[in-house]
Formats: C-alpha cells, sequence, structure tokens
C-alpha cells in the first residue's frame, strides 16, 4: 500500500534531522581530563584530551593552583589556589583557562571544589587553625553554609549524580589520620560511614549512575583503587601494585576510571576499564601529575544536555546518563 506523506510529516522530519545533526557532528568530540601538575616548577591546571593528547596549561601562577573540577555545563573549572598569600581560596575560570575569579575569601583554608549536578553550588572543604569542615556555597560564591561540625578533618566532598547525597573522607574515626569515607545527605542529614576500615580511606569518586562509589585505599599497605556500591557493600579492589594508586575519578559513560600512580617512578595519569582492566599510562613527565577530573564536553546547549562517549559512540543522557547504543 502506498504511503502519503503531507506536508506537516516532512516539516516534522526535517526538524529531527536539524536536531541530530549536532548529536552526529558531536560524536567524535574529545572528552577532556584536567589535571594539576608540578611540571612547571609550581602546581599548575592543565588539561588534556582523554587519549592523553593535547596537553596545555590553563594557569600560570607562582603559587600553587590544585583540584580542578568541572562545572556540570562544561564551561567552567573550578579550582582551588594559594595566590592569596598562600592562603587556599576557591577560585572558578572559564574552560581556557580565562576569565579567572576568587569565590571564597576567608582567613580559613578552602579547597577540594566539588560541583553540584545542577551546577548551581560548590560543596568544599574549609578550616583554619581547627579542624576543616565540609562547607557548600552558590556558584558565585555566595550564601555559605557548614554541612559538617566535627573535631576531625573531613575532605574530599563528592556530589552524587542525583544531588541528595555528598560522599566525603573524614579522619572522625578514633584513630589519627584514619581516614573513612562518609556519606550525608545535602543538607549534612544522615550521616554515615561507608567504609569502617582500620587503614585509610580516601578520595570518594560516585559513579555517574550513582550505584557505585570509586575510593582509594591504604588496606593493603599501599594505596590502591577500590570500588563499592553505594551504601557501601561490596567492596572490591580494581589495582594491585607495589607502588601508590590514588584520585580515581569515573568517565561520564561509567566505562573508565582515571587514577593516579607512582608506578614508572614518579606521579602521572592513569585510565582503567571500570573493572580494573586494560590500564594505561595518559601522562609521561618527569614531574608529578595529580587530581585527574574527567568531562566530557557538552553540546546544543538550548536542548537538553548531553554527554558523549567517543569510543562506543553512544549518545547519554547527563545526570541519568541512559546510554543508547548506536
Amino acid at each position: 500500500m502506498q504511503r502519503r506523506y503531507t506536508l506537516a510529516h516532512f516539516i516534522l522530519i526535517g526538524v529531527v534531522v536539524l536536531g541530530l545533526t549536532p548529536l552526529m557532528v558531536a560524536v567524535d568530540a574529545q572528552a577532556q581530563i584536567a589535571f594539576m601538575s608540578y611540571r612547571d616548577g609550581t602546581p599548575e591546571i592543565y588539561v588534556m584530551d582523554a587519549s592523553g593528547k593535547n596537553q596545555r596549561r590553563l594557569t600560570t601562577n607562582i603559587w600553587e593552583d590544585l583540584q580542578p573540577a568541572w562545572s556540570p555545563d562544561g564551561k567552567r573549572i573550578a579550582f582551588s589556589s594559594g595566590r592569596n598569600g598562600r592562603k587556599y581560596d576557591i577560585y572558578v575560570m572559564n574552560a581556557d583557562g580565562s576569565n579567572q575569579q576568587r569565590l571564597t575569601e576567608n582567613p580559613a583554608r578552602e579547597w577540594f571544589p566539588s560541583w553540584s549536578p545542577d551546577g548551581k553550588r560548590i560543596a568544599f572543604s574549609s578550616g583554619g587553625h581547627g579542624p576543616d569542615e565540609i562547607y557548600v556555597m552558590d556558584a558565585d560564591g555566595s550564601n555559605q553554609q557548614r554541612l559538617t561540625e566535627d573535631l576531625d578533618n573531613d575532605w574530599h566532598p563528592s556530589w552524587s549524580p542525583n544531588g541528595e547525597r555528598i560522599a566525603f573522607m573524614s579522619d572522625r574515626n578514633d584513630n589519627l589520620w584514619d581516614f573513612g569515607i562518609y556519606v550525608m545527605d545535602a543538607d549534612g542529614g544522615n550521616l554515615q560511614n561507608l567504609t569502617d576500615n582500620a587503614q585509610e580511606d580516601r578520595s570518594p569518586s560516585w559513579s555517574p549512575d550513582g550505584e557505585r562509589i570509586a575510593f582509594s585505599s591504604r588496606r593493603d599497605k599501599n594505596y590502591e583503587i577500590y570500588v563499592m556500591d553505594a551504601d557501601g557493600s561490596n567492596q572490591q579492589r580494581l589495582t594491585k601494585h607495589a607502588e601508590y594508586d590514588l584520585d580515581p575519578s569515573w568517565s561520564p559513560d561509567g566505562e573508565q576510571i582515571t587514577f593516579v600512580s607512582d608506578r614508572n617512578g614518579n606521579f602521572e595519569i592513569y585510565v582503567m576499564d571500570a573493572d580494573g582492566g586494560n590500564r594505561r599510562r595518559l601522562t609521561k613527565h618527569r614531574q608529578d601529575d595529580f587530581s585527574p577530573a574527567w568531562f566530557v564536553p557538552t553540546f546544543a546547549a538550548e536542548v537538553a544536555p548531553f554527554a558523549v562517549a567517543p569510543a562506543g559512540k553512544k549518545f547519554t543522557m547527563w545526570g541519568w546518563l541512559k546510554q543508547v547504543d548506536k
């Protein structure tokens, strides 16, 4: 039977094609990893492609620039800097390194920034003469509020993908510097210890689907990368090496994890599959590289934001990350 097409059909087809064109063009867009490096004397913020290529410096400063964190839309990077007389503050800059602005200006040190999934808030650690606590503020630096209050240090906040919870590391256990991974509601309530371990557990990082948390642990006498379910169960080791493995960060499709290791003489950035397989080095420099933070550029900003996994060519809804194989 012959089909009849009206003008409305062709208009609809045209709209769909126009809508999908940027998606198809962007499928092969290069993912980006921000990191800090000592290769220019003092720590600076760099960015590179997910393959390790095209490494370029974003900050140039005589003091330390540390701990980069991408905004969810990929337009900005938050970081900690000691450029204000070596007292660390939270700064933000455009993704190309321009328009660097200070967000915090307090007597205490402030570091470990982490964006909320909606891009409206930034969690961070703050402390001076007393212990560091977890704070949150609006993305412009206003409305700063404390979420934790304890006699020990709370560091490295990490937002869950749905924005409802924040994981962090704390040494509030009985032993000094016995850090564990904790989680709390985004307002600071419902605090839970996820790793009740006699050795150090550090640097939590949520998987994009919110079901798992990667972290580094010293429970095997040296730091290795582990992963666990979001409720703390099913803790599994992903790396096994005589040297340190630190600072895990998930790829937006949840299929890979970057981390830092000194297994080749100095600290470099590596990547592996989410099950610990297929490990490979991304940076190779005589000076140390730390704190990888993974982001895949968004596109079609006027529509729902997407992230793209170049290797698998999957369209990925940012936040919910519902994948449709192409």
